[in-house]
């Protein structure tokens, strides 16, 4: 069972990409969030996988930037209706932290918002993920009670959720404007101020 690959990233497509292991090119399957934040083709890269493997379509591969993300995949496919799609989109819109809070607020509209995860799949997704480790030491809670802290005072919007928030105020896409906002942390560094992000995620999207 592969649980990393680290390689050179050759192709990215749509809904995948292929990186170059010693020659071999293996084909992992990955989120929008995922593909926008890699580096340019040619470049190194490393992704946490999760394999999988069916009589119908043999091994598959997905991965993921951080061990939180294809943790909380795992968690997420272990949920009855909840499949590889609708996980990745899940974590496209809410990653490991925020969909932790989610669930801590029954948030189902957050959930919601992923393509393909209608109003009782999130529903049930945040029933079922109360009290499961999402990575990061983020859990959500299972009772009241239960993390107080969590469901009490739920951690500040991160500067990367205040610019989405800023970005889709102005009518753009939530999956872009996750992309975009990724890319600029990535050119300015996490430690950057939110209004030099919003100006650099607006660049990104050429506005």
């Amino acid at each position: 069972m592969i649980g990393r690959l680290r390689g050179v990233l050759a192709e990215v497509g749509e809904a995948e990409c292929l990186i170059d292991c010693g020659g071999v090119g293996y084909v992992a399957a990955c989120g929008a969030r995922t593909l926008g934040r890699l580096p340019a083709p040619g470049d190194e890269t490393t992704l946490y996988i999760h394999s999988q493997w069916s009589e119908d379509a043999g091994p598959r591969l997905y991965g993921f930037l951080s061990r939180d993300e294809r943790r909380a995949f795992t968690v997420l496919l272990a949920i009855q209706g909840v499949g590889p799609k609708a996980a990745l989109s899940v974590l496209d819109v809410l990653p490991p932290g925020e969909l932790a809070s989610a669930v801590a607020r029954e948030d189902k509209a957050a959930v919601g918002r992923a393509n393909g995860v209608g109003p009782k799949l999130a529903l049930r997704i945040v029933t079922e993920l109360k009290g499961k480790p999402l990575g990061d030491g983020h859990f959500a809670p299972s009772a009241p009670g239960v993390h107080a802290e969590v469901a009490a005072a739920p951690p500040p919007p991160s500067v990367t959720g205040e610019a989405v928030a800023a970005l889709l105020g102005l009518g753009i896409a939530e999956v872009n404007a996750r992309r975009a906002v990724d890319q600029a942390l990535i050119r300015l560094g996490d430690e950057a101020e939110l209004p030099a992000v919003i100006r650099a995620a607006l660049q990104e999207l050429g506005r």
